[in-house]
Parts: structure tokens; sequence; C-alpha cells
């Protein structure tokens, strides 16, 4: 089984800053593509930002600049650094794994439990 275990949300003020942590498990299992997702009451869960195995990535325009995500590949571990936060950033965060399971290249995606990230004015 393949688990996404999520942590490092909390509250805090504007500007200040978060370090959201995943971590990977499952035997045989490594990542393709790994990123963080947010998601508000009424709305779609959207993307935040990406990253491959090799290390590019991608982020959405709203968080440009301030967020930094990285990975450790020996760990199976991906990080999100959060800088400058403001209250639009408040949503629960889900990390995201993605893998192409041979030998069909099927897309497996698994998601983490969330964690919430308050930023009060």
């Amino acid at each position: 089984q393949v688990q996404l275990v999520e942590s490092g949300g909390g509250l805090v003020q504007t500007g200040g800053s978060l370090r959201l942590s995943c971590a990977a498990s499952g035997r045989s299992f490594s990542p393709d593509v790994m990123g963080w997702y947010r998601q508000t009451p009424g709305k779609q869960r959207d993307l935040v930002a990406t990253i491959t195995s090799a290390g590019s990535t991608r982020y959405a325009d709203s968080v440009k600049g301030r967020f930094t995500i990285s990975r450790d590949n020996t760990k199976k571990t991906v990080y999100l650094q959060m800088n400058n936060l403001k209250p639009e950033d408040t949503a629960v965060y889900y990390c995201n794994a993605d893998h192409y399971s041979p030998p069909a290249f099927n897309l497996e995606r698994y998601w983490g439990q969330g964690t919430q990230v308050t930023v009060s004015s």
C-alpha cells in the first residue's frame, strides 16, 4: 500500500512562512512527479506546484516568487516552502504523487490526507 503522510500546516499571520512536508511510503514505489494542490470549501482542487524526479518544477501563477517546491528522492519526500503568505493562501493543502506503472505506463495517482494552512490578516 502506498501512503502519503503530510505535516507542517498551521496558523500564521500575513507575511509569515510555513514549510510543508510529504513523505511517500511503500516498497517498490518511486514517484515520477510529486506536487501540492490546495482546496477551499466550494472550490475545486487547484494545482500549486509540481516537481519531477529530475527536479523540473512548475508553479501556479498565484504563488510564483513566494513558494518553492523541492524533493529528496532517497527519502521519497516532497517539500513546499511557503514565504510571504497571504490570506488568499488559506486552504487545505494536499500532497500528490504520480507514478507511471509498467509495462503499459498507466498513471497511478496518490494523495495525502490534507493539511490545513490558515493565514490571518
